[in-house]
């Protein structure tokens, strides 16, 4: 076996675990009123540490692919085609089983029939979402790899994606393209799957995963690629740990340049944001690489290297645990209310658990919230250890 087929870092599934821990992370306050800064996305332009979770996890997909793809020596071919579809159609249809689960109406409308909240439900389900935007540019990113092959073409390709993604916003958007009111991205979505199936989370139908991100996403991915084929050649990993450092402040300056004109915008995954996440993806990942595969210090990071073998398993979980103790299992209760008087509302059991263990412990604030998020990662990352020990891998 070459060398360059033989070099493993683990570096890679470190910071694969340590995103997806952030992912569940930000997803699961004890309170959503109650939130430290920066475990918040940016309101619209700017980038907080959260904005940086998902592209974070796309730039390793695409590091990843340059060494799962070396078996089929970096080329296109009927192996590599057929597999990057079946896993592209799995993950877009597991995002869409969590958008569905638990698969019925949790709030029906007690006028309507079961049938006739069944229809309501399916009526006004979200087509897209994290997992979709994932398969969708790894298909995009992995196919357009594969097919040039050439580190030079495949740069060329994402400036092309990320430079028609601009096109597109500047041409067809508003007065000001970059803006949630003028923006062409959500009306994109709206017109190909329909108001009712769009995400409404920015007090109007906009789409965060939409369907005109997928360029500049697969762009992140081809930039990941890019990277992983890198360090996957590199005769020394100092070496690589060098290059990596360097590209990455590069990375960082030409997005701090380019946001002159074109704003750092997560919703919108904006080419300065590409440009902004990547630049960070490289400098954490030589970080890692460093201390990790160099250094040696792999096992104070046992917990994420587990968390990162089984990640998108562990991501689907959390969404699906989070799911059922918001929204399936609830019941009616008695609460004293500020003036004296009781009252009787509908308690879900993640409520519970946060008003009765974690505000006790530390308070209903920031630092109470951050307890049951914590507490909720680490059910997750005690799941994955079990499977690394049992020597399980479940690939979604």
């Amino acid at each position: 076996m070459s060398k360059e087929l033989s070099q493993r870092y683990t570096a890679l599934d470190v910071l694969r675990g340590m995103t997806i821990a952030g992912m569940i992370l930000v997803n699961n306050p004890g309170s959503w009123k109650t939130i430290f800064p920066p475990l918040r996305h940016a309101a619209w332009h700017g980038c907080t540490p959260t904005d940086l979770v998902f592209p974070f996890f796309l730039f390793i997909v695409g590091a990843a692919l340059a060494f799962a793809f070396a078996k089929y020596n970096d080329t296109l071919n009927s192996s590599s085609v057929k597999k990057i579809l079946i896993r592209t159609l799995f993950i877009f249809l597991t995002g869409l089983a969590l958008n569905a689960f638990p698969f019925y109406n949790t709030s029906p409308n007690p006028e309507l029939s079961f049938g006739e909240n069944w229809m309501v439900f399916l009526q006004n389900l979200r087509i897209l979402g994290v997992l979709q935007r994932i398969a969708l540019c790894y298909m995009v990113g992995a196919l357009i790899a594969l097919w040039l092959q050439k580190p030079k073409k495949i740069i060329v390709a994402g400036v092309i994606l990320m430079f028609l993604h601009w096109l597109i916003l500047v041409l067809f958007g508003g007065e000001d393209p970059f803006s949630k009111e003028g923006t062409i991205s959500g009306n994109i979505d709206v017109a190909l799957i329909g108001i009712s199936h769009v995400y409404k989370g920015f007090g109007m139908p906009f789409e965060p995963e939409g369907f005109l991100g997928v360029l500049s996403g697969s762009a992140t991915v081809l930039f990941g690629y890019l990277i992983g084929g890198h360090i996957r050649k590199s005769k020394e990993k100092i070496t690589a740990v060098s290059d990596l450092y360097t590209i990455g402040l590069i990375s960082l300056g030409v997005a701090m340049v380019m946001s002159i004109f074109i704003p750092i915008n997560k919703p919108l995954w904006t080419p300065s944001y590409v440009l902004y996440a990547g630049g960070w993806s490289i400098l954490m990942l030589s970080l890692f690489i460093y201390f990790i595969d160099i250094k040696g210090k792999e096992k104070i990071f046992f917990p994420f290297k587990a968390l990162g073998l089984n990640p998108l398993f562990a991501f689907a979980m959390a969404a699906i645990m989070s799911r059922t103790f918001s929204r399936i299992i609830r019941w009616e209760t008695t609460v004293l209310q500020d003036d004296g008087t009781m009252k009787e509302t509908t308690v879900s059991a993640a409520n519970w658990f946060y008003q009765h263990i974690c505000v006790p412990l530390l308070g209903n604030n920031q630092f109470g919230s951050l307890l049951y998020a914590l507490l909720y990662v680490s059910i997750f990352t005690g799941m994955a250890i079990f499977l690394y020990k049992k020597k399980i891998v479940i690939k979604l």
